[in-house]
């Protein structure tokens, strides 16, 4: 039986999962969830690992492998790192099995990753950095609204005249939701607009990785804003894009999800190497 941790810091939560592997494979134990909220991450990864250690009622003994990713890199306790975009793919096929595609919206930027039916990465895309479809710059347009991000989807849904933004750039971006304030555009109808605009871009990253079937797993921050899910499905049926959108209520813990599970498989490398050596 072995034991591992798996910890995403993102750039607004601390994400840690506790697994268990055995002959009938992984078994999720516990998980836990910190929005950083200017808080210190690698405190907040400490947290993260104690809290699903008490919660599975496992000691630190047993533990065989912690693996981060992310941000992680510099988690003293640690016994590797592994890039985020594996992660998430492997993690977003745990969660769905069909999936063959994996899109990592987080607070910053987000990505579609090509993948198989293992979690192997065939091929991705990423936003540019300024991208105004990230999660950061959806968040300053609700607190903007005064709108509670829980809020977003909901209201997103309701909009029947929705006002897309069309500026690629964030601060671009903002500027025009401002002026359709001025305007008198109704708060659902700019959060559609906005969900469109970030789900045209989303689609067009996943043709670009050539994903022809299956399913496109929401992962990241943005994973549960069911009015961004319900925008990108609109934009594949407009764009003629025969990959099924889908979300996770889990989909958050992707990323540290497949580190848990990377860390598995390294672990048992490591083992057979031992064994080798001691042969």
């Amino acid at each position: 039986m072995t034991y591992t941790i798996g910890i995403d810091i993102g750039s607004g939560a601390v994400k840690s999962v506790l697994f268990r592997h055995g002959p009938n494979g992984p078994e999720w134990l516990a998980k836990r969830c910190e929005r950083i909220r200017r808080r210190d991450p690698m405190s907040l990864a400490e947290e993260g690992r104690e809290g699903v250690l008490a919660d599975a009622g496992v000691s630190p003994e047993a533990i065989d492998y912690i693996a981060t990713t992310g941000e992680g890199e510099n988690v003293k306790f640690a016994t590797g790192h592994f890039y985020s975009m594996t992660t998430h793919a492997r993690g977003g096929v745990f969660l769905n099995p069909e999936a063959r595609a994996v899109v990592d919206i987080g607070a910053l930027n987000g990505r579609a990753i090509s993948v198989d039916e293992r979690g192997k990465v065939l091929s991705y895309k990423m936003t540019s950095q300024c991208a105004s479809g990230s999660g950061q710059f959806l968040e300053n347009i609700a607190r903007y609204l005064g709108v509670a991000v829980e809020e977003i989807g909901p209201l997103s849904r309701t909009s029947e005249n929705p006002e897309k933004v069309s500026s690629i750039c964030a601060v671009l971006a903002e500027t025009d939701v401002i002026n359709m304030v001025s305007r008198g555009i109704a708060t659902p109808n700019i959060l559609k607009g906005i969900h469109l605009s970030m789900a045209s871009r989303i689609v067009k990253l996943l043709k670009v990785t050539g994903v022809k079937d299956g399913v496109a797993l929401m992962t990241g921050g943005l994973a549960l804003d069911t009015g961004l899910v319900a925008a990108i499905q609109e934009e594949m049926v407009n764009e003629k894009v025969t990959v099924k959108a889908a979300s996770h209520p889990d989909s958050i813990y992707a990323g540290a999800i497949g580190a848990a599970l990377w860390g598995a498989f390294r672990h048992a490398k490591l083992q057979e190497l031992k064994e080798k050596a001691a042969a």
